[in-house]
This record gives structure tokens, sequence and C-alpha cells, in this order.
């Protein structure tokens, strides 16, 4: 009896602290990492400056852009979006390729 009595008051745990886990409710997540949100963005702009000034360093940065925002993006994610903005990058340099094929000059190296 007094061995019972022992173990009762060696006890580290509180039993009146003590909260059950309950799982967050699907479709909220309390965590979200804005990132493939911002690359997505940036994927957009860097592409668009691509397509209409003819930059090739920008259609590559956005094509590096959205590959970040499509591997880091999660499951529930919207995914029409993200895919447009990878084709909307690779036709940026594609295009800036067809347009003009000499070899790419990094805009601080003239």
């Amino acid at each position: 009896m007094s061995s019972n009595l022992l173990n009762q008051n060696s006890d580290p745990r509180r039993a009146d602290k003590i909260q059950r886990y309950k799982s967050p409710p699907i479709g909220t997540s309390s965590g979200d990492d804005p990132l493939p949100d911002y690359m997505n963005v940036l994927s957009m702009l860097l592409s668009m400056c691509g397509l209409m000034m003819k930059l090739k360093w920008s259609a590559w940065m956005a094509l590096y852009c959205s590959a970040i925002s499509f591997t880091n993006c999660r499951i529930n994610d919207d995914t029409k979006q993200i895919l447009s903005s990878f084709m909307l990058s690779i036709s940026a340099v594609v295009m800036s390729y067809l347009q003009n094929p000499q070899p790419m000059s990094l805009p601080f190296s003239n």
C-alpha cells in the first residue's frame, strides 16, 4: 500500500492539465505558406515582362518562379492557375527565343 502511494506522489503528470487532441477541420489550415502564391504572381509578372519587352532573363526567371510555385503548392491549391502560370512562362521563353535566336546576354554584363 505504501508503494502505491509513493507512485502517486512521484507521478509528474498533471491530470487537470490534460487536453485531448482535436484535429483541425478539413479546408482550414492555420499555417498557410504564402510562398507558392507569391511565386505564382511573380512568375506571371516576369513572364509578361519577358513577352512584352523581349527580355530573355525575365522569361527564364518566370520559369524558375513557376517551378518553385508548382513544387511548393498543396494538393488543394488552385491547380488551373498554377498550370497556366507555368505554361505562360514556358511560352515566354519560347517566344523570346523565336523572336531573337541569339544566346541570352545578362543585362549587367555588357
